[in-house]
């Protein structure tokens, strides 16, 4: 049997060793280290290495799905599109507040790899995405339909004029846009893409930064309208909207061609 080496390092220089090495690819050398601490006897030594390996095995599976989401990025650089903006939008189904959209170009070395549809992410993983992507982008437009321009226009045109606005605010004009779901009206090239935010990089900044920025005013307008909890429903039609609605009424916010508020309109 082969004897089981003790490494020279104690576990807190190995802890440090092992955390300096994540911060980068996996090398040789962080292989070697895996190597020799494979044969150390100490059990603290052994949960640390399990610990990296595991989180190397999920650090790898991201990157494979990050690289697969810039497949349509990519295929417009190499046709000689370089700067493609991925395109998104929230707040269609609330009750009350605007829908946001954003307009993001990416630069090719782009590599925040947690970057994907906000939807799959915690609200703690959407803010702390949002200023890196906000540093990293080489553009970020957001465009905003209010209230009254959603009862006026209804939701769905609405949210292509949110879009559109959001394309004339970036500061360079995009070779190909990459459209979630929809399309907008422009004379740039577009792709709509269906879950879009689940499929391409750029969309799913773009639903990010969307998602952070309504967020925001929304817990900003509740200072204004307390009682409907806006801070924590964004708008939507919880249990703690509506009984505010019941409560305090209907504000300036409220979209009055969406149920209930239409209904309660008419009473």
């Amino acid at each position: 049997m082969t004897e089981k080496k003790q490494s020279k390092h104690t576990v807190t220089e190995i802890r440090q060793l092992l955390q300096q090495a994540s911060q980068a690819p996996l090398s040789a050398e962080t292989n070697l280290l895996l190597e020799k601490l494979a044969n150390d006897q100490r059990q603290g030594v052994q949960r640390l290495r399990q610990a990296f390996v595991r989180k190397q095995a999920k650090l790898a599976a991201q990157y494979e799905k990050f690289n697969a989401h810039l497949a349509f990025e990519r295929e417009a650089w190499e046709q000689g599109s370089p700067l493609v903006a991925g395109i998104d939008e929230v707040g269609r189904g609330p009750l009350a507040g605007p829908v946001v959209a954003a307009a993001v170009i990416l630069p090719h070395n782009f590599a925040v790899y947690e970057v994907n549809d906000s939807k799959q992410l915690s609200a703690s993983k959407r803010e702390a995405l949002f200023p890196l992507i906000m540093q990293e982008a080489l553009a970020v437009g957001i465009g905003l339909a209010d209230n009254q321009q959603i009862d006026d226009l209804n939701i769905y045109q609405a949210t292509r004029l949110a879009m559109a606005q959001a394309v004339t605010k970036l500061a360079y004009q995009p070779d190909l846009l990459l459209v979630d779901a929809m399309t907008i009206q422009t004379s740039i090239p577009q792709k709509k893409l269906i879950k879009g935010d689940a499929r391409s990089v750029s969309i799913g900044a773009a639903s990010i930064v969307a998602k952070v920025t309504r967020d925001h005013l929304m817990a900003d307008y509740a200072k204004h309208y307390p009682g409907y909890g806006f801070e924590k429903n964004a708008g939507y039609g919880t249990a703690q909207h509506l009984a505010g609605i019941a409560q305090h009424g209907i504000t300036p916010l409220h979209r009055q061609t969406f149920e209930p508020i239409k209904s309660q309109l008419k009473k």
